[in-house]
């Protein structure tokens, strides 16, 4: 190899080191929170509802306008919006870990959210243009999905670490430096870069869909407090259906360039898989919410325990992923999805038994064990069923689709299970002590969405039974 040779390999390297660095952040922020959320609670006042929003907040924005990020990086440059995308992910992060209140810290898990919606897409694209021979963009799409399934590893770990021995605000301030060396390093490795094709960004589109799925969850949210008959309660939801009829004209009738082209859902198989990773997202993200409480707030863990006790389940995910990848070409979609959502239902049964006096090795590490397999084994015969079924070109469009609509789903069931948890625990709390009442309440909302993750397997069983093609994309965001 000559040293020109040499070089450029290195440069590459390097611009893969930093992709992976900018999807890594972004997964990890979603995992590293959920071990600090009593010591939020406690510090900040949140009630039991309202803390939720640490979680929606940054998972509704990111969800909202996922894909809307990666058209942005199309019509104004790959190298400026991954910038701009960290950029806002920094300081939000410096917003998050400074936050005086509640509401402020709210605030900056909402602006992380729309700076992960740009950054994660732009990753995939950086990727794929940097690395064009088969061979090399196969390892380097390898190390870009460890670097997604290792965030979720690490998050829970490092957010118990710091928590326990520093602060729950040092899992924000941790992404400053390394926003600003991942900034330095774009500025100084990428190379600017745009589609060819010019589109124009749906942003009516984006901001009607991501407020009015805000305030259904702030709606389903308001009915524990006030009540379903309330103000606070039915005026949310009305406008959550009059933003998403809205939503649906602007893409039928005035979007030049939709972010959900309603052609695309012709699809069944990609129908299918949505509905069925909508009732993954919403399951899961409730189980580790609550999983988390119980934990500190009932068994009296710590939070670096606690994050510990993650660990079978994140590693799980990974196998889980492993298999389902090695198989998914055999077999086809649908057998993988329909056993992933089995097993999630099973396993959350199974943690729905929870109890004031249980411990983690009786109550919580078998059904992590399972649930998390179940959960690797849903993420890619979910996008391959969603990209089969549809054209080639479409098929990064479908992709993206398939995270976002998991991100949404899992932002509502957790507001839903979350109010359901809250109504149990209100009203046992009279008769039974405050630990017991709390491990009824959140057994009760885990029951509920084992039944949610059913949904998975008959949204399952409507995919038509055919194997992926080699023109198949695989990957878990919009491509762009």
């Amino acid at each position: 190899m000559t040293d020109s040779a040499a070089t450029a390999s290195d440069r590459r390297n390097l611009i893969l080191a930093l992709a992976c660095l900018g999807n890594f952040v972004v997964v990890l922020d979603v995992a590293i929170v959920n071990v600090a959320l009593p010591s939020m609670r406690m510090d900040l006042g949140f009630s039991p509802t309202g803390l939720q929003w640490v979680v929606n907040a940054y998972t509704l924005t990111y969800a909202g306008f996922l894909l809307l990020g990666g058209r942005a990086a199309d019509l104004f440059g790959r190298r400026r919006m991954f910038i701009v995308g960290l950029s806002l992910f920094t300081g939000a992060s410096l917003l998050g870990g400074l936050a005086p209140s509640a509401e402020a810290l709210v605030a900056g898990r909402a602006i992380q959210g729309f700076g992960a919606a740009i950054v994660a897409p732009v990753t995939l694209t950086i990727v794929a243009i940097t690395f064009t021979e088969p061979r090399e963009r196969s390892r380097a799409l390898g190390y870009w999905g460890a670097s997604l399934a290792s965030g979720g590893a690490v998050g829970v770990l490092l957010g118990g670490i710091l928590t326990d021995l520093l602060s729950w605000r040092w899992i924000f301030l941790i992404n400053l430096p390394v926003g600003i060396v991942g900034i330095v390093a774009a500025r100084a490795l990428l190379v600017e870069s745009r589609s060819m094709r010019t589109r124009r960004l749906d942003i009516g589109g984006a901001l009607t869909i991501t407020v009015s799925l805000t305030a259904l969850v702030y709606g389903v949210v308001e009915s524990n407090v006030r009540g379903w008959s309330s103000a606070w309660t039915i005026i949310p939801i009305v406008a959550s259906v009059v933003l998403l009829v809205t939503f649906l004209v602007i893409e039928v009738r005035f979007a030049p360039d939709p972010i959900a082209p309603f052609r695309i859902f012709r699809s069944r198989a990609l129908v299918g898989a949505n509905i069925a990773m909508a009732c993954v997202g919403g399951s899961m993200f409730a189980m580790w919410y609550f999983t988390s409480l119980y934990l500190q707030d009932v068994l009296g863990q710590s939070p670096l325990t606690a994050g510990l006790c993650f660990l079978p389940a994140a590693f799980g995910v990974i196998v889980g992923s492993q298999v389902a990848g090695r198989f998914v070409s055999r077999i086809g979609p649908r057998p993988l999805l329909t056993v992933a959502g089995l097993l999630i239902a099973g396993a959350l049964y199974w943690m729905s038994h929870l109890t004031a006096d249980g411990s983690y090795a009786t109550d919580i590490l078998g059904p992590f064990i399972l649930v998390s397999l179940g959960l690797g084994l849903s993420f890619p015969p979910g996008t391959w069923a969603a990209t089969t079924g549809v054209a080639p070109s479409e098929a990064g469009l479908a992709s993206g689709l398939v995270n976002t609509t998991r991100q949404i789903g899992g932002a509502i069931g957790l507001a839903v299970l979350a109010t359901i948890a809250a109504q149990h625990t209100g009203f046992l709390v009279g008769g039974e002590s405050g630990p017991a009442a709390l491990a009824d309440g959140y057994g009760r909302a885990l029951l509920v969405a084992s039944v949610v993750a059913l949904g998975a397997v008959a949204a399952a069983l409507t995919i038509p039974s055919s194997r992926p093609t080699e023109t198949t994309v695989t990957v878990g965001q919009p491509r762009s």
